[in-house]
């Protein structure tokens, strides 16, 4: 890899995204960057300072002609939108040419939630009682009590457990609290009973595999398959199903947004409210009947 300005540029940036960034978002960067880059080379650019919006258009153009998913385009655009505004601050160019090119639109995706009667299923149907079965039962739980990001079960230690709350890092290094029902805290208890039988010593991890190393993602994803299918769940689980699950029940029974937000750990309520499937119908609903210069007299007509 020749050693060009855009390379040094590009590594200069993605060093001072990982001091506030996650890993994973680093990672990701990474990648979008590199693509960039040899876009960039293979037509004679070197320098970052050369960007411009023509060049950035073509750039995400031929990724979508690649067969490049909207969400990963608009993870693209982000990330090179990310190295633009870096080259604004350090003085190598007058403005960000990224923002004169628009976001590829997402499709409305959003996982479905399982029903209560099908967690109940899934989650009171008895196991065998080993370690890992006990392991896996508590993670179940924690998902679903919580509503916890993949990445923040994951990277969950013994200390952040307290009796009925558990302490998460969630996106941008923003640490919150969330409580821990009590389905999950007698499952999480049984499992502190039995960890001890597959965890290396000095280990600090919660949640721990056959090799009594911490538990990464991508095992994660497969226990909760391969018990949800076990168990009989005809549907395919991915833990980000159990948040989405989370969420929706919790947000029908209290119709409190808010709440659902900070447990959530979203920075912004707009979010909540995509995440949730919060439809104007219920918006306008809550606000007839909470807003005292909103609510219909009984002999106001109706006009809709």
């Amino acid at each position: 890899m020749a050693d060009t300005p855009l390379r040094r540029q590009l590594g200069a940036c993605l060093e001072a995204l990982a001091c506030t960034a996650s890993p994973a978002t680093v990672s990701a960067y990474r990648r979008d960057l590199e693509a960039l880059a040899e876009f960039l080379e293979t037509r004679g650019v070197d320098d970052g300072a050369l960007l411009d919006t023509g060049l950035l258009r073509r750039f995400l153009g031929a990724e979508r002609s690649r067969g490049l998913a909207p969400r990963s385009l608009a993870r693209r655009r982000a990330a090179v939108s990310h190295f633009a505004r870096h080259l604004v601050e350090n003085g190598r160019l007058g403005h960000n040419p990224a923002e004169l090119v628009p976001t590829p639109r997402q499709p409305a995706h959003l996982p479905k939630p399982l029903d209560v009667d099908q967690l109940s299923q899934l989650l009171d149907t008895p196991h065998d009682g080993s370690p890992l079965a006990v392991r896996d039962q508590a993670m179940l739980e924690l998902f679903y009590s919580s509503g916890l990001r993949l990445a923040e079960l994951a990277g969950l230690d013994l200390g952040d457990l307290d009796s009925r709350r558990v302490r998460v890092v969630g996106k941008g290094g923003k640490p919150r609290q969330v409580p821990v029902g009590r389905s999950a805290r007698g499952a999480l208890e049984a499992w502190l009973a039995s960890r001890s039988a597959l965890a290396a010593p000095g280990e600090a991890a919660l949640f721990v595999g056959s090799r009594g190393q911490r538990l990464g993602h991508r095992a994660i994803q497969k226990r909760m398959a391969e018990v949800a299918r076990r168990r009989g769940l005809p549907e395919h689980l991915h833990p980000h199903r159990l948040r989405h699950s989370f969420a929706s029940h919790l947000l029908e029974s209290s119709q409190d947004l808010r709440a659902v937000q900070e447990l959530l750990g979203h920075a912004n309520l707009a979010t909540t409210q995509v995440y949730t499937k919060l439809d104007w119908q219920h918006l306008a609903a809550t606000y007839d009947a909470a807003h005292p210069r909103a609510r219909r007299r009984n002999d106001e007509p109706d006009t809709t």
